[in-house]
């Protein structure tokens, strides 16, 4: 299985052919997607909800950033690493953006960063590139932008939208992001973006003509049923299977059905008779 690199996202692109991402954000997890032949894997900030039980991602800081970044990369071999930057960690100028993105690569051990925005980020965008760190932008629905949006909205139903989103694409690609991430845009202006642009363009929520995918992997692997958003398709169901082995657990301790004596260590018990 051969290494992939920001080359690798362009060539694709070239090519016509899908890239796949998928979120990780622990070791073991990392190793089981480093099996399987995925592409790239994003450590994202939705790590606040999936992993830490926080309702948005503005609580994550670049501590939590940089710890799963670093637990991921030990696990994951093959896959290109794309980490989150966090709320609030390039929002206060270009330097502030270079060095926490830097921290992330020395620290966290990712091969790239992401970040939300577009317009209004170009101008960091092109300073974290310039510092020879790849950058993997995010346009549409930002989750960081939340409680400016109103909410989690789809972006681009309206005239207004359309063209911040058309703007917003066309300012990353100038800026140097080698791809972008299209969450929660309708699927005929993902194609239009996705056809104007020369980098790969990663869709969540934005239907089938961009040049990849990323889902998050609780959500495609069907761990929680309470809420399951319309882009997904749970391609198992590991939730299930994950609760039945608890109980089952349960039972068979509190039965006395586990462990037996089969799981014990033998010893030479003459070694109990008092001397």
């Amino acid at each position: 299985m051969e290494k992939v690199t920001v080359n690798t996202f362009r060539e694709r692109k070239e090519a016509g052919e899908k890239l796949t991402m998928i979120t990780c954000y622990d070791y073991s997890t990392a190793k089981l997607v480093d099996q399987s032949g995925i592409d790239s894997i994003l450590i994202g900030d939705s790590l606040g909800m999936t992993m830490l039980g926080y309702e948005d991602t503005l609580s994550v800081t670049l501590e939590d950033m940089i710890h799963h970044s670093a637990a991921v990369a030990r696990g994951a071999k093959h896959p290109l690493i794309v980490c989150d930057m966090p709320f609030m960690t390039y929002s206060t100028g270009v330097r502030d953006a270079v060095i926490n993105a830097g921290r992330l690569i020395q620290e966290g051990h990712a091969h790239a960063v992401k970040l939300e925005g577009g317009v209004e980020v170009k101008d960091e965008i092109a300073a974290i590139v310039a510092a020879k760190i790849p950058v993997c932008a995010h346009i549409g629905l930002t989750p960081q932008s939340v409680n400016a949006f109103g909410g989690f909205k789809v972006q681009g139903k309206d005239e207004a939208t359309v063209k911040k989103l058309l703007a917003d694409a066309k300012a990353v690609e100038e800026a140097g992001a080698f791809a972008v991430v299209l969450e929660c845009v309708p699927g005929p202006l993902a194609k239009k973006v996705t056809d104007m642009l020369s980098i790969p363009t990663i869709g969540i929520g934005a239907g089938v003509d961009c040049d990849g995918q990323v889902l998050v992997y609780q959500d495609m692997l069907g761990m929680f049923d309470d809420f399951v958003p319309k882009f997904v398709k749970q391609f198992a169901h590991v939730g299930e299977a994950m609760v039945k082995g608890f109980k089952d657990y349960d039972e068979a301790v509190k039965n006395k059905s586990f462990p037996t004596k089969e799981h014990e260590f033998s010893m030479d018990e003459s070694l109990l008779d008092e001397k």
